[in-house]
């Protein structure tokens, strides 16, 4: 058998599809399979592997996140408090602050934060007021029954 030329290289090329593979005659005369891709010169695709590659060192510089978590607290009676937490372990608890702290840090991080809490306060204050109109006709009717007495 003689070693084909390169027109019947071409032909046999043209005759065989792409995917499938061949035989071939090595030099030593012993029949070697290979595909199409790696008869053309093409390398074969490797196998992709999970993960990152070893020994590649990333140029992205890698962004350190911090998370804390804020909690603010309030009760119809107006007393506020905050409490501090930075993953499982408490920083703060139960630290008493004022509905005005409250009020100018809801409005310093972001709209959306400030308008709930605005709303809440308005509530708190309401019923605040609500009290302190009961507590001022109690203590009319308290002055009119001092007044009767004397």
């Amino acid at each position: 058998m003689t070693a084909p030329t390169p027109d019947t290289a071409a032909a046999l090329d043209s005759a065989v599809p792409a995917d499938t593979a061949r035989p071939a005659v090595a030099a030593d005369g012993t029949p070697v399979t290979f595909s199409e891709a790696a008869a053309t010169g093409e390398p074969s695709p490797e196998k992709r592997k999970r993960g990152r590659p070893k020994g590649s060192t990333s140029t992205a510089r890698t962004t350190r996140v911090v998370e804390l978590t804020l909690t603010v607290s309030g009760s119809a009676d107006g007393e506020w408090q905050a409490e501090l937490k930075r993953g499982a372990s408490w920083l703060a608890r139960g630290l008493p602050v004022s509905v005005g702290a409250v009020l100018k840090a809801a409005a310093e991080l972001h709209p959306e934060i400030s308008g709930p809490i605005e709303e809440v306060v308005a509530e708190a204050r309401a019923v605040r007021e609500a009290k302190v109109a009961e507590l001022e006709a109690q203590l009319e009717q308290a002055k009119k029954a001092l007044a009767e007495l004397e």
